[in-house]
């Protein structure tokens, strides 16, 4: 409230202007909400994509319980392979939508492969008293799977010309 010279007095309330709506642009980036409502229906269809893909592999290569998980391990190996490929792609070869890296990554590919299925397959054959085929299971899943992404990058990034800086796998 104001007196009759426009200024204020003593511990009077300052007058509140009414907010200011922005114009609605259509071409904007969508709201923080929005944004994330895509990244994660991207994320889920592809997740439920690869869980099917990785169920498929289960019904087209079934493996006996006492014996070395055969298809699981494949599908982690297969698996960080085609994130090695992916990443350099995405991430250093091309300029991919928003969503490609959520959908294909974090959705496709983390619902085809499997770290649940892997510490099941391990339990079942300790507990089963297969130690050895556990304790080679184990080991060769990590080392096969670190060594699938390393060199699937950097064979992407030769055939790709992508950059080859030190550092990268």
């Amino acid at each position: 409230m104001t007196d009759e010279h426009g200024e204020r007095p003593e511990g009077g309330i300052p007058p509140v202007e009414p907010p200011v709506e922005p114009p609605i642009d259509p071409d904007a980036a969508p709201t923080p909400g929005e944004s994330e409502a895509h990244v994660l229906a991207a994320i889920a269809l592809g997740g439920a994509l690869g869980a099917c893909a990785r169920y498929g592999a289960g019904l087209l290569w079934p493996v006996a319980q006492d014996a070395f998980p055969w298809t699981t391990f494949a599908v982690n190996v297969t698996g960080c392979a085609a994130m090695g490929v992916l990443m350099v792609l995405v991430t250093e070869r091309f300029t991919a939508h928003r969503l490609v890296r959520p959908f294909l990554g974090t959705g496709v590919l983390g619902g085809y492969t499997t770290f649940s299925t892997y510490a099941t397959d391990a339990r079942h054959l300790l507990t089963g008293g297969h130690v050895p085929t556990a304790i080679l299971y184990l080991t060769a899943t990590v080392a096969c799977a670190v060594a699938a992404v390393t060199l699937a990058a950097r064979l992407t990034r030769r055939l790709t010309g992508a950059p080859t800086g030190r550092g990268r796998a």
